[in-house]
């Protein structure tokens, strides 16, 4: 396929371009070529074309931390009185509505989540999945939907202690089923890694069991310090905050991610950083359950490797890049604090540098050899646009309206704002009757 008549973005991490009049040239799943259009019309005059009609081409949106099993919460009355504070949150919500959850449930909830990102171009996702009565075969269940998507994932079961020894057992033989799977067959668009719920939830015996159970260097998929409550459980626990209790059982490292880290102290920032572990930043998450604000601009300062994720929250991470940009000027009352760039630096370069590690391609930029994973964004500057002030645009300018083609190795999910792997008004009809039947179990 040659796309034509495109402004690329190319999010190259060497200098990023804003090339306009360019089209790209596409092979398989990989970007074969960039060039100006009328030379890339010469060069390959047989091909199938797709007129971008002047559009933004850029790299599909990755988001780093997401929870497909949350879709049903959408709109859910939650009995009593109103939700006090993040330990409440836990058991009277998540811990709930995921113990009401059938394979089908699943099944449901992966797919709005993934029209959700098709149609917010968002191409890859590292979901962390929970469904204690529903455990074996539920990646597998998830996996099939991100293939009918199209889109590409990382997929892990997080383990935890609240549900028992046995569903503990069953949750680290769904880990270990699919990466052993996934070992021997290879796939571009689908990768796993080991899930654990949280330090707060998980014994020493079954942190243990975990890593003989993941000897590999797959990487492990935690929260970490969402909330006090967190390290106040690990000190009491372990007389160890909840890196240092991590790092005593090998769970850090290049491959692994610790979502949120919103309570971490400075010697648990530079664990991270030396051992080259992923943070995750989710700022609407984290606002709506008044956890704080996590001191992302220290970590970056202190070389940890900070990315952008959502927590569940709807998959348009622009909505994130936002959050992130204000949050922290409001926290702080400061408007030199998280500055463009930085958000930038979070959701672009560090997201693309992490799906890096589980992908057998380069993704997140426009280039050749990288995975044709890509969107159009009907987005006209009224101002000059550039490389140096691309961020502000889309800070105060993109709309996820804006975005009406989305590609993932090199197969169109969208085409003018129509899905074409997905059919959106099935999915939501069928959501809609297996999520009343959830809030009644619930």
């Amino acid at each position: 396929m040659l796309i034509t008549n495109a402004t690329l973005v190319t999010w190259n991490p060497a200098g990023n371009e804003v090339l306009e009049n360019h089209a790209l040239y596409l092979e398989g799943d990989r970007i074969k070529a960039l060039g100006r259009s009328a030379d890339l019309e010469r060069q390959y005059p047989a091909e199938a074309r797709l007129d971008a009609r002047g559009q933004l081409a850029m790299p599909g949106n990755i988001c780093a931390h997401t929870h497909f099993y949350g879709a049903f919460s959408r709109g859910m009355g939650i009995p009593g009185a109103p939700l006090k504070d993040f330990p409440d949150i836990l058991e009277r919500l998540w811990w709930k509505l995921d113990k009401a959850l059938t394979s089908e449930d699943v099944r449901y909830s992966a797919l709005v989540c993934l029209a959700d990102a098709v149609k917010h171009g968002t191409t890859t996702l590292f979901d962390h999945h929970a469904s204690p009565n529903a455990i074996e075969g539920s990646l597998d269940v998830i996996a099939e939907a991100a293939g009918q998507a199209g889109v590409r994932a990382c997929l892990c079961y997080e383990v935890t202690d609240r549900d028992g020894e046995a569903r503990a057992r069953a949750g680290i033989a769904e880990n270990v089923r699919l990466i052993a799977a996934l070992a021997q067959q290879p796939q571009p668009k689908l990768t796993a890694m080991f899930g654990l719920h949280a330090s707060l939830t998980l014994s020493d015996q079954t942190l243990a069991d975990c890593r003989a159970a993941h000897s590999g260097d797959g990487g492990f998929h935690v929260h970490v310090a969402e909330h006090e409550a967190d390290e106040y459980d690990s000190l009491q626990k372990s007389g160890r905050r909840v890196v240092d209790r991590l790092k005593e059982f090998g769970m850090l490292g290049p491959r692994s991610i610790t979502a949120h880290c919103v309570h971490v102290d400075a010697r648990e920032m530079e664990w991270l950083r030396d051992s080259g572990t992923w943070v995750t930043h989710q700022p609407r998450s984290n606002m709506n359950n008044a956890v704080g604000a996590a001191e992302v601009e220290a970590m970056l300062r202190l070389g940890v490797r900070v990315g952008l994720g959502n927590d569940g929250f709807s998959n348009a991470m622009w909505d994130e890049w936002k959050a992130t940009y204000f949050v922290h000027k409001l926290v702080h009352r400061d408007p030199r604090r998280a500055n463009g760039n930085l958000v930038m630096t979070m959701a672009v370069a560090n997201n693309a540098a992490l799906a890096r590690e589980f992908f057998p391609a380069p993704l997140g930029v426009l280039a050749p050899g990288a995975f044709a994973d890509l969107i159009l964004v009907d987005y006209h500057a009224p101002t000059p646009l550039n490389a140096g002030n691309l961020p502000w645009h889309i800070l105060f300018g993109f709309e996820n309206s804006m975005i009406t083609t989305t590609l993932c190795g090199g197969q169109v999910l969208m085409k003018d704002r129509q899905l074409t792997t997905l059919d959106e008004a099935e999915i939501t009809a069928k959501s809609r009757e297996l999520a009343q039947q959830v809030w009644q179990r619930l």
